[in-house]
């Protein structure tokens, strides 16, 4: 009889979300938008509803342990699985999976990121449910595709056959990867394209086999370390090999290959918070259309700013607009709106120049 088990990817650096955002304490460890909870707490509270404790896996980098731990400290040890090098989504998935199948061999897995923002859970865990009984049924991969609201560059798109499988479930036809603002436009007017949320469910079994025929070395690594999953000898064994993985995204290595993929088209309040700017447009603006999160900020003669403050200190802005700034303990960041997709290509420019120090 299988099994529900659900794994959070909880390993990313949040570059765009500099300079709140660092790599000793990334973006899915911080309360972003104000709530009293920091991402990856909000992701996890959402699971409980569908999946025992026991069946909730994190996966990170090995540095965020204590973090994780001080998070969500109902978590085992057992159940946090830890990345000794960052080597992309498809080895992080990879782990888990064949950890998961060592312990329970008819289980099904759902993937999830741990820094994403979604506002009707009841709505997401109802699709969760829906791929879940079909891949419990199917040796598929079910992935939820959101039914998009503008022609967003940022996004992948998944295009899909228009008959359904079963009741609201289609065959996946295409993957493209961050159009342009034209393609993008064309998409959206299609009809048949979703945007990709990165979110997954399929049996272990399944999972294996996608991992055997598409990423082969992947899987011998994992494959080889059966015997020393949910031992004492299982992280000797991860840090031994998980750096010979090849630095690889789950997409690109298997789901936009496999031809076992189906969608499930969905709304349920989703954001990737991918940067400042998804920021400024979930949270409420005051009559200038400012947003303003955090204290000691003052704004005359200001219009369309987005402005964070964790520092303690004084901010004010006087007659500017369309601005982004953001400020930490030893840092500040002042650009224009349009221009924020760049944050990850200056903080690439601050490791270089400072050594790290500011990264």
């Amino acid at each position: 009889m299988s099994e529900n088990f659900a794994v959070i990817m909880a390993g990313g650096v949040g570059s765009r979300f500099w300079p709140i955002s660092r790599t000793h304490n990334p973006k899915q460890f911080l309360d972003i938008l104000g709530t009293g909870k920091t991402l990856i707490q909000m992701t996890y509270d959402r699971l409980i509803h569908l999946f025992e404790p026991k069946n909730i896996f994190i996966v990170t980098n090995d540095s965020y342990c204590d973090l994780v731990k001080q998070q969500l400290p109902q978590v085992s040890n057992e159940n946090i699985l830890l990345e000794p090098a960052l080597k992309n989504t498809a080895p992080c998935i990879a782990y888990s999976v064949y950890k998961i199948y060592a312990l329970h061999p008819e289980a099904c897995i759902t993937i999830v990121p741990s820094d994403h923002l979604i506002t009707d859970e009841h709505t997401f865990l109802g699709k969760l449910k829906e791929g879940i009984n079909f891949v419990n049924h199917n040796p598929a991969i079910v992935t939820l595709g959101i039914n998009p609201t503008r022609p967003d560059t940022g996004y992948g798109y998944i295009q899909f056959l228009t008959e359904e499988v079963e009741e609201n479930i289609f065959k996946v036809k295409t993957f493209t990867e961050k159009p342009t603002l034209e393609i993008a436009e064309t998409f959206i007017q299609s009809g048949d394209f979703l945007w990709n949320a990165g979110i997954f469910m399929s049996s272990a079994k399944t999972w294996i086999d996608a991992f055997e025929k598409h990423l082969p070395e992947i899987h011998d690594l994992f494959k080889a370390g059966k015997k020393f999953y949910n031992t004492p000898q299982e992280s000797e064994y991860i840090s031994r090999s998980y750096p010979l993985c090849s630095t690889i995204s789950i997409d690109f290595g298997i789901i936009e290959k496999a031809k076992n993929v189906y969608v499930i088209p969905s709304s349920f309040g989703w954001s990737d918070l991918g940067t400042w700017r998804s920021v400024k447009e979930l949270v409420s603006a005051n009559d200038d259309g400012n947003v303003i999160i955090g204290q000691n900020i003052i704004n005359r003669e200001t219009q369309n700013c987005f402005v964070y403050n964790t520092s303690g200190g004084l901010i004010v802005l006087q007659g500017v607009r369309d601005l982004m700034v953001v400020e930490s303990d030893d840092a500040l960041m002042i650009c224009h709106i349009e221009h924020e997709q760049e944050v990850r290509l200056i903080v690439a420019d601050i490791k270089d120049e400072y050594n790290g120090k500011y990264n």
